[in-house]
């Protein structure tokens, strides 16, 4: 009987991480610890992807190296206020490094990187923008994702490069393990906090479930796939901004909640009109949330549709079509409402905590 395939899993405790590990069925997973442990891994391997052989002596890293037959690596910094350094430290050096342990172990690399590294020139430093009061510095999170796939590429392993969209909770339930990225928009917006949104009505808003994410990788390494790029997009069935606030605003409404429908406008109208006059005079924590949302909503306004290859992966899910998404969206819009006591209706007992991260 031959046994089963040895997954070393990086960001396991992680949103992806979490949700993959138990779809790695079949498979006898190692986690790799930096901080947190991770409940249902097989084993649990205490190390540091910045550090030289991940932190670990020679003859643990050479151990590890003659067992494992594949890498899924999760790991990421994806906030966009960690700074430069920071991100760059994990998300470009630190795939490096795990390309080397993949080289060393002769295995095949399952790189987790961002759809969103085809956008980069949206960011409003590419376009000539200033950042204001902005902590978030897309900038930084996406060119470091660019040059972790670089580092991929440069190695030579045998590596699948996969790009997912936003990341959202469960299909079915809306549940997630940290509250990141498009949460942190929906939020505002049931608050009213956000009384405009800087993105045309018709840009498309792409996201995807983390299951669906899950599934896709789980089904790329049962497959053996050894090479290419998979995008984990909703494609052409992305919703559009009108057609997204449209389901948040319905949802809020179905929970009881009175949250006011926000206006959508241009960036160019934000900076020739709305910042100068309106926002400059504010406090400036006000200030430095509006900025924060125009840094990160500037991926999306007049965005391309991203490709996609869900339907194309063998035992993965099929494209998912507008009904699903919106669906999705109204399962993490109640969930997310529910887990902060937004609502009168109490939250599952398993509740996610805030985080400032952002899309993987």
């Amino acid at each position: 009987m031959s046994r089963s395939p040895i997954v070393l899993l990086t960001g396991a405790s992680g949103v992806l991480g979490s949700a993959l590990l138990p779809e790695l069925v079949g498979c006898h997973v190692i986690a790799l610890t930096h901080r947190t442990p991770v409940p249902g891994a097989d084993e649990q391997l205490h190390g540091d992807l910045t550090a030289p052989r991940l932190g670990l002596n020679q003859a643990a890293y050479k151990q590890l190296a003659a067992r494992v037959d594949a890498v899924v690596h999760c790991a990421a910094i994806t906030g966009f206020s960690s700074g430069q350094e920071a991100t760059h430290a994990l998300n470009q050096a630190g795939t490096a490094q795990m390309a080397r342990l993949v080289a060393d172990a002769d295995a095949v690399m399952y790189h987790v990187s961002t759809a969103f590294v085809a956008r980069t020139d949206l960011t409003r430093a590419h376009q000539g923008h200033g950042s204001g009061e902005a902590t978030a510095r897309p900038e930084d999170y996406l060119d470091s994702k660019r040059a972790g796939e670089e580092a991929v590429r440069a190695s030579g392993v045998p590596a699948v490069i996969i790009r997912p969209s936003v990341v959202i909770g469960d299909a079915a339930t809306g549940a997630i393990s940290a509250f990141q990225g498009m949460h942190g928009i929906i939020h505002g917006l049931l608050r009213g906090l956000l009384p405009l949104v800087p993105v045309p009505a018709h840009s498309p808003i792409d996201f995807v479930p983390q299951d669906v994410v899950a599934s896709t990788i789980a089904a790329l390494v049962r497959e053996g796939r050894r090479e290419g790029e998979v995008w984990i997009t909703a494609g052409n069935n992305a919703l559009t901004t009108e057609r997204a606030l449209q389901v948040i605003g319905d949802t809020a409404d179905e929970l009881g909640m009175d949250a006011a429908r926000p206006r959508m406008v241009g960036p160019d109208i934000v900076d020739r009109l709305i910042r100068p006059v309106f926002i400059a005079n504010l406090h400036p924590r006000t200030r430095r949330r509006f900025d924060d949302m125009l840094a990160m909503t500037a991926l999306f306004a007049d965005g391309r549709l991203f490709p996609t290859s869900l339907g194309q992966v063998p035992g993965a899910p099929a494209e998912l079509n507008t009904s699903e998404l919106e669906a999705a969206l109204r399962m993490s819009v109640a969930y997310m409402a529910r887990a902060k006591g937004m609502t009168r209706t109490p939250a599952p007992a398993s509740t996610a905590s805030e985080s400032v991260q952002v899309p993987a």
